[in-house]
């Protein structure tokens, strides 16, 4: 579910009508913490929608305005408001005669249509869930064509009874698939008006029953994990037997190079051996054609923030290691079950523990913290628990920084984080990081005053100052020296960055240009919404600016051999590709980035042992693409296979069950002859 994207009922299904109150009320809760809230208010055939969330410092704010008709469709629908990162919403949306127009930061559209259709909108609040719902339930086979494309359909789940609210209600749940990589859950009470929409996460439930918020968060994960463990049953093969890719190269990140043509052989979950492409093949072996592609150790992605439902998409990616840089502890330790268990698909993931100071822009991640007592006992915690690395964030007051690296590396943890808020960068080196977090964090201490607040959106929206910025100015050079000599590493997430600064409403963004088409048609028209707000002159070019600033600042990192740690914060997969692709823009030939993605982040880790690199005796974790990566970082855009713990996925399998069309097919595979 993303907040503010949603669709529209375009026409008239007949028996639609609902008796709903005067106003429906919901609370948005994530972490157990209320973020936000619906307000829908029916007067007659007129629905206005005030949604409004807030995590982080950020989120949307939306208002609708709808018009019925006695089918309880709408007729006419105008969504205003700003998105997560700010930029201005202005959508509308109108049918009659059989003729459905609208509009969007895409642009204009329009249609003619002869059957019951759904408009896929942009930014419409999760309340239209429920209209999604009740259109499609009275569908004969529950499934209808979505405007401008594809198709959108609802499947029944349980009727559940809830008592812990206003008074006893029972509510059926629904799931809404077609439009994203998952289903939207949303449950209806018995009169079909929504009661919840829910997530492993986040849940929007109707006013009085925030009690029942853990209730419905298991709830969503029961409902993903049920789905993701029939995908994994049917994706990922585990032969029982020793697996032979056969006439395949293996890139060598110490050599930056790629070996002759080999076969490799494992057994389990390890390599066991590599043999010369004319070795003689075993009794009972299973043989995978390489075709002379080339096996890549695979991908570490260093800033996920993971979720079950995205975490099969980052193994069809290569990615079969993730570093979380901040979760619901709990929850992602059940899902760390549930990969390390084979019930569902996942990378391996290392946690990063993340402390948060309590304010009114707090994140609800990790541990909030109140005091440099409770500081100091997060970190505790984490050490106790195996976490590799604590994570400082923007609400932490900035003298509580230096206690907590001091107890963090007492404890033999690493220390990374963002700014706080009302700091600096050199001053968080002084403090002990190991590690800066997101290149905008640092950059902002260059054109920001002491006193302005960074917990908010201006940590983004400042950027625009850049432009002006002398990048060989003292202050710039004195940052990049520091973090130099004192070894500090940096994960600048430029994906990100080139996410915020450069994209604009209604074009194709840069860095989706090879993969947009492929996704679900929702996905499609979200990934085409700016994020910024560039309305005021002279905006744009001063975002545009501000990104090429920034570029340069991680060259000049890179020439004085600060280690750029490659992660994504947009959940990995096609995102985390694009990224190696802009650190291939800041100088580092294919070559070096397969190394930096592989070797390099298994040894920062502590890994390399097992992991990083394709050796007799490691884990059997890697990916086959046809072609030379280190010739054309694109090449691992079309994965073949991947092997991850011994499982072996085709990626031509998995994309489907997330709507996505795929990017290539998978390798000739014979099994051995019965005995």
């Amino acid at each position: 579910m993303r907040f503010a994207t949603g669709m529209a009922v375009l026409l008239l299904i007949p028996g639609l009508a609902l008796a709903f109150t005067a106003e429906e009320k919901f609370t948005v809760v994530t972490g157990g913490n209320k973020i936000g809230h619906l307000i829908a208010t029916h007067d007659g055939n007129r629905v206005t929608i005030d949604f409004d969330v807030k995590n982080n410092g950020r989120g949307p704010t939306i208002a609708e305005t709808l018009t019925l008709d006695a089918n309880g469709l709408p007729t006419q629908w105008t969504i205003t408001g700003a998105t997560t990162f700010g930029s201005k919403v202005d959508e509308r949306f109108a049918v009659a005669d059989g003729k459905a127009t609208w509009k969007d930061s895409v642009g204009e559209g329009s249609a003619t249509v002869a059957e019951p259709s759904l408009y896929i909108g942009q930014s419409a609040s999760p309340w239209a869930l429920g209209l999604y719902a009740r259109a499609l339930l009275k569908d004969a086979d529950r499934q209808l064509p979505a405007l401008p494309g594809g198709a959108v359909r609802v499947e029944t789940g349980e009727t559940i009874p809830f008592t812990d609210g206003r008074q006893p209600v029972v509510v059926r749940v629904y799931a809404i698939s077609g439009l994203e990589y998952a289903p939207d859950y949303v449950l209806l009470d018995e009169q079909q008006a929504l009661f919840a929409v829910i997530t492993p996460g986040t849940v929007i439930v109707r006013e009085g029953y925030e009690l029942e918020q853990v209730r419905l968060r298991e709830m969503a994960v029961a409902l993903s994990t049920k789905r993701l463990e029939t995908i994994q049953a049917k994706t990922a093969h585990r032969y029982g037997a020793p697996v032979r890719f056969r006439n395949v190269r293996i890139f060598d990140p110490q050599e930056l190079a790629l070996s002759a043509p080999v076969s490799v052989v494992i057994n389990g979950r390890h390599i066991s051996s590599i043999q010369s492409i004319d070795s003689a093949v075993s009794p009972g072996e299973v043989l995978v054609e390489g075709e002379g592609g080339t096996l890549v150790a695979g991908l570490y992605e260093m800033h996920a923030h993971t979720g079950q439902d995205g975490a099969l998409l980052n193994i069809a990616a290569g990615i079969t290691s993730a570093r979380d840089m901040g979760n619901d502890n709990a929850v992602l330790d059940a899902l760390i079950t549930r990969i390390e268990a084979g019930a569902i698909g996942g990378p391996r993931i290392h946690r990063s523990g993340f402390i948060e100071g309590k304010s009114p822009f707090n994140s609800n991640n990790g541990i909030l913290v109140n005091s440099e007592a409770e500081t100091l006992a997060a970190v505790r915690w984490y050490a106790a628990r195996g976490y590799v690395q604590v994570k400082l964030y923007n609400s932490m007051k900035p003298e509580w920084s230096a206690v907590a690296a001091k107890e963090a590396h007492r404890l033999g943890l690493r220390v990374a984080g963002h700014v706080p808020a009302f700091s600096n960068a050199d001053a968080m080196v002084d403090a002990g990081y190991n590690e800066l977090t997101h290149i905008n964090q640092i950059a902002l201490g260059w054109v920001i005053k002491p006193e302005e607040d960074t917990r908010t959106l201006f940590r983004l929206t400042a950027l625009k100052r850049l432009a002006t910025l002398d990048l060989q100015s003292a202050p710039v050079q004195r940052t990049i020296n520091h973090i130099a000599d004192r070894k500090v590493a940096v994960e600048p997430t430029i994906a990100i960055h080139e996410n915020l600064l450069l994209n604009r409403g209604g074009a194709v963004p840069q860095g989706a240009v090879d993969y947009l088409d492929h996704l679900p048609v929702g996905e499609q028209r979200g990934a085409r919404q700016g994020w910024a707000d560039m309305s005021a002159p002279g905006d744009a070019e001063a975002y545009a600016s501000a990104y090429a600033k920034l570029m340069d600042v991680m060259r000049q990192m890179r020439d004085r051999g600060i280690l750029l740690i490659p992660g994504t914060d947009l959940g990995g997969s096609f995102t985390y590709h694009r990224e190696l692709e802009l650190f291939a823009q800041l100088g580092y030939t294919p070559a070096e980035v397969l190394r930096l993605a592989t070797w390099d982040m298994a040894a920062y880790l502590g890994q390399n042992q097992m992991t990083g690199s394709i050796e007799k005796g490691k884990l059997a974790d890697f990916f086959l693409v046809p072609g030379d990566p280190t010739a054309d970082l694109k090449a691992i855009k079309t994965i073949r296979a991947v092997v991850k713990d011994g499982a072996v996925y085709y990626p031509s399998e998995v994309y489907p069950h997330f709507g996505i069309k795929p990017f290539g097919t998978a390798p000739k595979v014979t099994l051995p002859a019965a005995p």
